[in-house]
């Protein structure tokens, strides 16, 4: 059995950092905005791209999309008819690496 490696916490700090925490992982919470996330962390996409490459349909594409923009995950520039989304957070990149480590990467034993 691995050991699970400990973390040196501050508990001052993680009390004023917890929530923000919180709200970053409950929009990372929802499976279609999760996969829309992982797709932009490829790069900037516009909306019929995402809805090809995610298989998330309208409305529900935008409302999720809606959700990352009001939060502050995602930012977008509009170019003629398209809008186009890039990840525009530190943090949440920094989780979807963590998350693509520890489930989508195949482990050595």
């Amino acid at each position: 059995m691995q050991q699970v490696q400990e973390l040196p916490v501050d508990f001052v700090q993680m009390r004023s950092a917890a929530g923000r925490a919180c709200r970053l992982m409950k929009v990372l919470s929802n499976p279609d905005r999760l996969l829309l996330l992982c797709e932009l962390s490829k790069g900037e996409r516009c909306v019929g791209e995402l809805e090809t490459l995610v298989g998330v349909m309208q409305p529900t594409l935008s409302q999720q999309l809606t959700v990352l923009r009001e939060e502050g995950v995602v930012a977008t520039r509009k170019e003629g008819k398209h809008v186009y989304y890039r990840i525009d957070s530190e943090s949440a990149m920094a989780v979807m690496h963590v998350l693509y480590e520890q489930f989508c990467q195949e482990k050595s034993s």
